[in-house]
């Protein structure tokens, strides 16, 4: 068996070993401490009106009032955006479809423009035969009777030109 020594008389030992006998007491005392500490902070309060869990709760609110403002000014923002894209989109489907018939009109405008170009390259041989036909007949027999005969044939081809070109166009 171990046997205790003997516990000698020291003065600051005997304060000590009073409280540590009574730990009703220290737990009260603690206590009593711990709820004067509670009132004094539920006095201060109710006497300066405020309450940081109630600050921090009308905060937390007022920052979700503003996420939810913020959501819908960006979905506002995105359906507007949407509406002026797709307008742009149909702006230059216009744009396109007029494109398209501009350039059929210019093809169609080169092709008549080709047709009336053999036109009157064809013209111009004509001519070019009735003056040369003309020259000859003029050089060959100069009384006035052949010269009109000949204008009237020159007028007969240039109707007949005309007659073709307006039935072509």
């Amino acid at each position: 068996m171990i046997e205790l020594a003997p516990r000698h008389y020291h003065p600051d030992t005997t304060t000590i070993s009073r409280f540590s006998g009574q730990p009703v007491l220290i737990g009260a005392a603690a206590l009593v401490i711990i709820v004067l500490g509670i009132g004094s902070i539920a006095l201060w309060r109710a006497y300066t009106g405020t309450s940081p869990e109630l600050d921090r709760l009308a905060a937390a609110r007022q920052l979700q009032a503003r996420t939810v403002q913020a959501s819908e000014q960006l979905v506002e923002k995105t359906k507007g955006i949407e509406a002026t894209q797709q307008e742009s989109i149909d702006q230059l489907q216009v744009v396109q479809d007029q494109l398209t018939t501009v350039r059929r009109l210019l093809a169609a405008q080169q092709t008549d423009t080709r047709k009336l170009s053999e036109q009157v390259g064809t013209l111009t041989e004509s001519i070019d035969g009735l003056r040369q036909s003309f020259a000859s007949a003029q050089s060959s027999d100069p009384s006035p009777v052949a010269r009109r005969s000949a204008r009237g044939k020159f007028k007969a081809i240039r109707s007949a030109h005309r007659k073709k070109g307006k039935s072509q166009g």
